[in-house]
């Protein structure tokens, strides 16, 4: 437990905090991945908590864009953390605390259970991106061909490479070909916006089942139209292909949607093993194990797709260690 006199710079945000009426008798620091933000659930009395986010000074920018975010998602009827308060120039913003349970955390229990979040999750896929792109534009960098490439550029440097995962040198050419011109592809889509992490870790069930709170929003920009939808069925928490299907069925109307699908899902899986080896050398290895099945769903994705015939049934046999078969 970490008391008051121990959060960040108390003699600003202290004042701060009284202020807005809050009255801190306690504060637990919250685990995060490897963002410079930190967390803390504030204890406020009478059973009331809040969650403090703390912004170092070289990304004080994503606090302002996390109050802009907010407030188009807000707009599209995205339930999003209440801010209850924030002062940017001093990097603290007081959040709605909405729990302690994500939808990965509810990974234990039976896919009939779930099924309704999932459900959920995608009607509010359907809400954010139906927002004007040029709400966007100006907040974040668009998830165009060249982001997405840098994207797999780091798996493949720090992940597939050092492992001897991407073959000889005739496989590594068409591996990386196949990459690049999925992303090629993915940047020539017709554009949406795009939460950008949209999986379960972001997701979290609220008092009122299936409903579901959105965080970590501030990176919202443009991208292709089914990135956030391949986040959600391949980040993290995985459902079985019936439920996927049948979950696809409601959202993509023909077989060209289900190629970008299957494309964005390659592209997004692969960044995500990149992102999880990044993690870990930064100093959280908790992702690591997710890595083979998150692997193992590229493969899946990349069979689906013309850029990868010819290399799914090597990369099999390659990975195969690796996927733990």
């Amino acid at each position: 437990m970490v008391f008051p006199d121990q959060l960040p710079d108390p003699t600003v945000l202290t004042p701060w905090l009284t202020s807005l009426g809050s009255e801190v008798q306690g504060a637990e620091s919250l685990a995060g991945d490897v963002s410079p933000r930190k967390y803390y659930r504030l204890d406020l009395g009478e059973e009331e908590t809040a969650i403090l986010a703390c912004y170092p000074s070289q990304i004080r920018d994503a606090c302002t864009r996390f109050i802009a975010t907010a407030g188009l998602l807000q707009s599209a009827s995205v339930p999003v953390p209440a801010i209850l308060g924030s002062n940017c120039v001093a990097g603290f913003m007081l959040l709605e605390d909405l729990g302690t349970v994500t939808l990965y955390d509810r990974q234990g229990e039976s896919w009939d259970s779930l099924a309704p979040y999932f459900e959920e999750s995608i009607a509010l896929w359907h809400r954010i991106r139906s927002l004007p792109l040029e709400s966007v534009r100006d907040l974040n960098p668009a998830l165009d061909r060249d982001l997405l490439v840098a994207e797999v550029r780091q798996t493949w440097e720090i992940f597939l490479k050092p492992r001897q995962l991407t073959g000889d040198s005739d496989l590594e050419r068409s591996f990386w070909r196949a990459l690049e011109e999925i992303c090629e592809r993915l940047s020539s889509e017709p554009q949406v916006v795009c939460h950008r992490d949209f999986m379960a870790r972001n997701l979290v069930p609220l008092a009122t089942p299936p409903m579901l709170g959105v965080l970590d929003h501030q990176d919202l920009r443009v991208g292709p139209p089914f990135y956030d939808l391949a986040s959600l069925l391949n980040d993290s928490l995985f459902p079985p292909p019936e439920m996927e299907s049948a979950l696809l069925a409601t959202c993509i109307p023909d077989d060209a949607g289900m190629l970008a699908y299957h494309r964005a899902a390659v592209q997004r899986t692969i960044k995500v093993v990149g992102t999880f080896e990044a993690f870990a050398r930064r100093g959280n290895p908790n992702r690591l194990p997710l890595i083979p099945q998150t692997l193992a769903r590229a493969l899946y994705h990349l069979q689906r797709v013309p850029e990868g015939e010819g290399l799914t049934d090597i990369l099999a046999r390659l990975w195969e260690p690796t996927l733990g078969c």
